[in-house]
């Protein structure tokens, strides 16, 4: 019988793996909750609904990427290819935006059908920041500050650029997609399959193309920042000068536009070069009409989404990830003989009196040699060590793993004391 295997694209997290995503996600929710943000965790199943009026139903992600199939009733659901529609219907459904502002964050599993490579998967996670009732670009600002902070904190301020760029409002996009259509009409027969196919259905999309001949064309094109409206020119403006004034640096990218229908004014990227093709690590902007799109009412909002496994690539790829990390145990306790239940009540009085302590307690009996060559490789700096002769006499043995330092018989009373002392004194 054939073994199954995992869906492609889908993959395992492994112990060995979990220690660096654990400190990703450690630091993430430090930084976003010390700005006042809180967790919200929506299903990863929506009516299908959701997404198409939200995202657009002439995008790639509802016309291809989307996982949707049919509930037992006859609806339509799929997995969440993204989070913000998800937030904006549970901050709408349970009252959470009424006569109130919201500063939320998120994190968990994604789902689009994609080809995958490293970096971009089908079953992906993401972190994800979204603040309602907040008109103003302190907001915009604020978010970005966030980021900025989080990058100092896990030491990637030199490897991100910020990118950014107005998109404006609904009427001035109209205009400069009618303009940019016209334009590009001229030269369809220069253009490449998917800006051809886009021409029609998402032409802003046509902006970033990594096609080097429709690059060429879009030198000469129209500007989106000429089509901006006044209000979206001074809300851009005054973020740049905040922006200046807290010394965050950042570039004005005029091609830069988002995939999904429903932001405007303004857009962002956090870009590295330290990942080839996959270079966007965090990306967001406004959407401002999106909650009444979605049959609540106007509800000015920002926010952003980051790439989990971009960002656990990113700090391996610069050799970032914390060294001790790689650490399992704190103490291995080694039994020999008929001492199992002696050192499982010692295992539980240390872990009362030590509650932080990472001790791993050998479970399924083996000679002494072979428990030592476990508790060796389990990175524990000291061990443990029970026979029946301790046992009967109410007494440890302690045995450095990581030095020839000499051991030591202790009496059961005074474990936990001396173990206290060892790792009080390591830190």
């Amino acid at each position: 019988m054939s073994k199954i295997q995992s869906i492609r694209g889908m993959n395992d997290l492994l112990p060995g793996e979990s220690s660096t995503w654990q400190y990703v996600e450690r630091v993430v929710s430090e930084v976003f909750e010390t700005y006042g943000y809180r967790l919200i965790r929506t299903p990863i199943l929506e009516k299908t609904e959701l997404f198409k009026r939200s995202i657009g139903e002439v995008t790639d992600i509802v016309e291809k990427e989307m996982y949707t199939f049919e509930d037992r009733d006859g609806s339509s659901l799929t997995l969440r290819p993204e989070n913000t529609a998800s937030c904006v219907r549970a901050c709408e459904q349970n009252g959470l935006l009424h006569n109130q502002t919201q500063k939320l964050w998120y994190f968990g599993p994604m789902f689009r059908h994609e080809r995958p490579q490293k970096g971009r998967l089908r079953q992906f996670h993401q972190f994800g920041v979204e603040a309602f009732g907040f008109d103003g670009p302190d907001i915009d600002v604020e978010v970005l500050a966030m980021t900025a902070r989080l990058w100092k904190k896990l030491g990637l301020t030199d490897a991100v650029t910020l990118q950014l760029n107005s998109i404006g409002s609904l009427l001035a996009r109209a205009n400069y997609k009618q303009a940019l259509v016209d334009y590009l009409s001229q030269y369809k027969d220069q253009l490449d399959e998917d800006s051809l196919r886009r021409l029609d259905s998402n032409p802003l999309r046509i902006l970033d193309s990594k096609d080097a001949r429709t690059q060429a064309l879009l030198d000469q094109a129209p500007v989106l920042t000429d089509y901006l409206d006044e209000d979206s020119r001074e809300h851009f403006q005054q973020l740049l000068t905040l922006l200046d004034g807290l010394g965050i640096r950042y570039e004005i990218n005029p091609r830069l536009v988002r995939g999904l229908d429903y932001y405007n004014k303004t857009v962002f990227e956090w870009v590295t070069d330290k990942l080839g093709a996959q270079g966007t690590v965090c990306a967001g902007g406004r959407y401002d009409g999106l909650t009444a799109q979605l049959g609540g009412k106007e509800t000015p909002a920002v926010g952003f989404g980051m790439g989990a496994e971009r960002l656990v690539l990113l700090l391996e790829e610069l050799k970032l990830i914390p060294s001790e990390l790689d650490i399992s145990a704190d103490v291995y306790l080694c039994g020999v003989g008929n001492v199992q239940s002696y050192v499982l009540g010692l295992a539980e009085s240390i872990r009362d009196a030590l509650p932080s302590l990472k001790l791993v307690n050998h479970c399924g009996g083996g000679s002494f040699k072979s428990q030592l060559k476990k508790a060796d490789k389990s990175g524990a700096k000291w061990a443990l060590i029970v026979g029946e002769n301790e046992a009967s006499a109410a007494q440890v043995v302690l045995k450095s793993l990581r030095d020839d330092s000499e051991q030591l018989t202790l009496n059961l009373s005074d474990v936990t004391e001396r173990l206290q002392s060892l790792f009080q004194s390591s830190k």
